[in-house]
């Protein structure tokens, strides 16, 4: 009996070298029924041109997780440019990726949304695995992930133990716990050495979005990312749609991955983060608070909106900062839904 299929989907923007670092460790995995989707948010950065280099075997990648293995080049491509797309042709090379070349950049939802609705309607697979470009995936990460998915029928979304990518013992997350009166995820684990405290599957509030392994019953139940989150949020967003709907959502501690941790969008070390995480904020709890918890968030918002983005500017040294806080705050404020 084979394996279940997977369609792994890496949203790329302006991040080949990631991207392709990401690609050749999945290449590695030990599992044998999977596809590739890269979906490209318009890079500026010949992203295209050197992913097509790396599949031709014309780019080594240098890892300290992996040896780059150049016997499995040329990995065929099937590339798509704009919204056009149809089932992939490959012939019977071992080695496949599909690459899907947006116009614009649609944000991690949408772009996301774009790869899963090419996978859905052309591929036909079991699971979703949304995985950030900027990890590296062990090799038996994804098997283990999809043993525990068929072992429980309850459970709809999974995801691994994160170590950070430039400290490989030291944990990132393992799971989301939701701060509902400051509206902000809590990473467990987060910089804790493993030294094997956490032997055991748990079931979370949220699943990180670096490395989200999806059945893909959930979303044939509740739907998609919700695009209103352009960056930042989605995965809860999901998790809790996932939630009401009676699905697990399951930390499995023996699949690993390692993150390089807010490369695509900063964080709220770069304006792009900062504007997206403080807008999503209150897009985020309209959406999905109870009444008080609501309105202890606004009082917590307006004591901290002078303050914050003083310090925020300071401390990382970048004035940006502050017009991006207060661009994302107002529109947070003033508007429900932003296009």
């Amino acid at each position: 009996m084979s394996d279940p299929s997977v369609s792994i989907i890496i949203l790329n923007w302006n991040g080949w070298s990631d991207t392709v670092e990401c690609l050749e460790s999945i290449y590695h995995l030990n599992y044998s029924n999977y596809q590739v989707i890269v979906v490209d948010n318009n890079s500026s950065d010949d992203s295209i041109q050197k992913i097509n280099a790396y599949a031709m075997g014309k780019l080594d990648v240098k890892s300290n997780f992996f040896k780059y293995d150049p016997n499995d080049k040329p990995i065929e491509i099937v590339q798509y440019s704009g919204k056009n797309t149809e089932i992939a042709k490959f012939s019977n090379h071992k080695k496949q990726l599909i690459i899907i070349e947006n116009k614009k950049n649609y944000g991690f939802a949408k772009g996301n949304n774009i790869g899963i609705r090419y996978a859905l309607k052309n591929l036909n697979p079991d699971y979703i695995l949304l995985l950030n470009n900027d990890t590296v995936v062990d090799k038996d990460f994804l098997k283990i992930l999809v043993q525990e998915g068929e072992n429980d029928p309850e459970i709809g979304l999974l995801g691994p133990k994160m170590y950070y990518y430039d400290n490989p013992n030291v944990i990132w997350c393992i799971g989301g716990k939701i701060d509902w009166k400051l509206a902000r995820g809590l990473h467990i684990g987060i910089n804790e050495t493993d030294t094997g405290q956490y032997p055991e599957k748990m079931n979370f509030d949220y699943i990180n979005g670096s490395a989200i392994l999806i059945k893909k019953e959930v979303l044939d139940n509740i739907g998609l990312l919700d695009e209103q989150f352009f960056l930042y949020f989605e995965e809860t967003d999901l998790a809790l749609r996932a939630s009401e709907n009676n699905y697990k959502r399951i930390f499995v501690p023996n699949s690993k991955i390692w993150h390089k941790v807010s490369k695509s969008g900063g964080g709220i070390k770069q304006e792009i983060g900062l504007y997206y995480i403080t807008l999503n904020r209150w897009i985020f709890m309209r959406k999905w608070s109870n009444k008080l918890d609501f309105i202890i968030f606004i009082v917590i918002q307006i004591l901290g909106v002078i303050i914050l983005p003083i310090l925020l500017s300071i401390y990382y040294n970048n004035r940006k900062l502050f017009s991006a806080y207060y661009s994302g705050f107002w529109h947070g404020l003033k508007e429900k839904n932003i296009d």
